[in-house]
């Protein structure tokens, strides 16, 4: 298959975003250090650059030549990068300011100097202190080291990042992105290096399974297969790519040799045992599949999706007993599944459990309950309910 191989080197980058929130934290700094500036000046200057009119935060820079540092970090925070180092490069040759050094530094970064940039960055991404330079230095340093293809170096970054900002959109968005980087050069070296290895046609199926290609990725597969008939994992993905393609009888039995040519070569592959259950149900084989479902769960006692699948055969059984409990286990493996506490509230019920199976009524009525927000409290502010509003 064909893939974009287009891998830029040049990392584009969006700094700039990133302090939006922390410009409040450096107004409102240098407004304690600056008796010249009212406060309430500061603030209409904050509030002008969030509306995106710099003409008033220029004219207070102009007025008052000591607000130099701020000037710097809007001419940054416009991406006017070239401006900004040379304000801020002249701030630092009067006095040192360590806010001064890291815009200097993440300035240096946007303009690709990332070799000038990356000792302060590192130096401030190591600091124990503020935790927005911190997080600033890190998103910046990390973008440094992917522009390179250091990516362990920028794992590692991000890593620390996460764990000190595990909810912060920025800090997610850069982790992506890395992911990304390097799958796609991982993928391009792995065609020019070994266009010939069937994990070439491995991996081209599964990137066509993504893309519902099904047909080719089918193609694919069992090119893979013909080059390494014994590799793990190759024919349950065609048996898979066959289900997804259409479940004609013709494609349910092809995927059902598949599945057992898998478990030939592993034979403790649950998952292969529980997919030929489910063929076997499709093709109304169901004492042949009981045995595949009681297999894959011995394989795997954790397998919820086969503990379901054998606890709902066993309710048709009339093994009610042995049903509920089955069912237990799985609303206890999968306890937001609906199918699953319905399958138990249904097995209750047929083994005369009414008690129970209200119970578990009660609790799958509360799972499918629309959940409680800010939307739901503004229409009860209103008077009314999500199920009375119409």
């Amino acid at each position: 298959m064909m893939l974009d191989t287009e891998r830029t080197r040049d990392v584009r980058f969006e700094v700039w975003i990133w302090t939006r929130p922390f410009l409040c934290f450096l107004f409102l700094l240098v407004s304690a250090s600056e008796r010249g500036f009212t406060q309430s000046s500061l603030e209409q200057v904050f509030a002008s650059i969030e509306r995106g009119d710099y003409s008033l935060a220029e004219s207070a820079f102009s007025q008052n030549p000591r607000l130099s540092l701020l000037k710097g970090i809007l001419q940054f925070h416009r991406g006017d990068y070239t401006s900004a180092q040379a304000t801020l490069s002249q701030i630092l040759q009067q006095n040192d300011h360590p806010h001064a050094r890291l815009f200097l530094a993440l300035s240096q970064a946007a303009t690709g100097g990332c070799d000038a940039a990356r000792a302060e960055l590192e130096r401030q991404f190591s600091a124990r202190g503020n935790s927005d330079t911190q997080r600033l230095a890190g998103l910046a340093l990390s973008q440094c080291y992917l522009s390179s293809g250091r990516y362990s170096e920028a794992f590692g970054v991000l890593a620390r990042l996460e764990a000190d900002h595990p909810s912060n959109a920025d800090v997610l968005y850069q982790s992506a992105k890395l992911h990304m980087k390097a799958w796609n050069d991982a993928v391009f070296k792995m065609f020019e290096k070994t266009p010939a290895s069937f994990r070439v046609n491995q991996l081209s199926a599964e990137i066509f399974e993504i893309q519902g290609k099904y047909a080719e990725a089918i193609v694919e597969h069992r090119k893979a297969i013909e080059k390494n008939p014994a590799a793990l994992n190759l024919h349950f993905r065609l048996g898979r790519a066959l289900l997804m393609e259409s479940h004609s009888a013709e494609s349910l039995e092809a995927a059902r040799r598949e599945f057992l040519e898998e478990l030939r070569l592993n034979p403790s592959d649950a998952v292969a045992e529980y997919q030929v259950g489910q063929v076997l149900v499709a093709q109304q084989n169901r004492a042949e599949a009981v045995r595949r479902y009681e297999r894959a769960v011995e394989l795997n006692p954790q397998f919820a999706e086969a503990v379901l699948a054998l606890g709902k055969i066993r309710g048709e059984q009339k093994r009610f007993d042995e049903s509920v409990e089955l069912l237990r286990q799985a609303v206890h493996l999968l306890p937001r599944s609906e199918a699953a506490r319905y399958a138990l509230m249904i097995a209750y019920r047929n083994a005369g459990k009414t008690l129970e199976a209200l119970k578990v009524k009660e609790s799958l009525e509360q799972l499918q309950r629309p959940p409680e927000g800010e939307f739901t409290e503004f229409l009860k502010r209103l008077g009314e309910t999500p199920k009375t509003r119409q």
